[in-house]
């Protein structure tokens, strides 16, 4: 057994991580959504990533993870999304020349 402040901190650090693995869990799964529909070129994938940007923004505000991580995850995840859109997916079948 610690000091009495030792086991306090010890309580509020069990406390803090209980709290931020749910926001943590959440901004995982929001990119790994986003990334997906990227990946698959699919119309929403604007939407999640708008969605995983917002979660990103949140957990940096709350010291969940740090500033630079969000941003940087940010960064990544909308230069991805920009990559897409900028090269579409080829179309199915071959052209004709007419």
């Amino acid at each position: 057994m610690g000091s009495k402040s030792a086991q306090k901190a010890a309580r509020a650090s069990g406390r803090r991580q209980e709290r931020n693995k749910s926001i943590r869990s959440q901004v995982k799964t929001d990119i790994d959504k986003a990334e997906k529909l990227i990946a698959a070129g699919d119309v929403k994938a604007k939407e999640a990533a708008a969605k995983a940007v917002s979660a990103l923004d949140k957990a940096g505000e709350k010291k969940v993870l740090h500033g630079n991580n969000a941003s940087r995850r940010k960064s990544r995840l909308l230069k991805k999304l920009n990559k897409a859109e900028a090269t579409p997916k080829a179309k199915a079948g071959p052209e004709k020349a007419a």
